[in-house]
């Protein structure tokens, strides 16, 4: 059974950066597994970032460019950082595992974009 717990939200000002990081925990636990779903307020959950099946991290279009995925295999973290936010970024982030119908979802971490 895998587990995912998220951290690092917050409230910036647009412009400003934040990473959230997701820890794993499980058997035959693999990273590239991990992705990262928001969503935004009184709207549906949708994809931000994961890893293709060569593990080079994949995006949607409008993180593209501003938010990074990475992760350290030896803390068993997934890392998103997240540069030049924009309001429309705020949401609850979540981590999510899936692995072949098999799923776990954190409990969301809050980004607020605001001035």
């Amino acid at each position: 059974q895998v587990h995912v717990v998220e951290s690092g939200g917050g409230s910036v000002q647009p412009g400003g950066s934040l990473r959230l990081s997701c820890v794993a925990s499980g058997t035959a636990l693999d990273l590239k597994d991990i992705n990262w779903y928001r969503a935004p307020p009184e709207q549906q959950v949708d994809l931000v970032a994961g890893f293709a099946h060569d593990g080079s991290p994949i995006y949607t279009v409008a993180v593209k460019g501003r938010f990074t995925l990475s992760r350290d295999e030896a803390k068993n973290t997934v890392y998103l950082n997240m540069n030049n936010l924009k309001p429309e970024d705020t949401g609850t982030y979540y981590c999510n595992w899936y692995n072949n119908g098999a799923q776990a979802w954190g409990q969301g971490t809050q980004v607020t974009v605001s001035s």
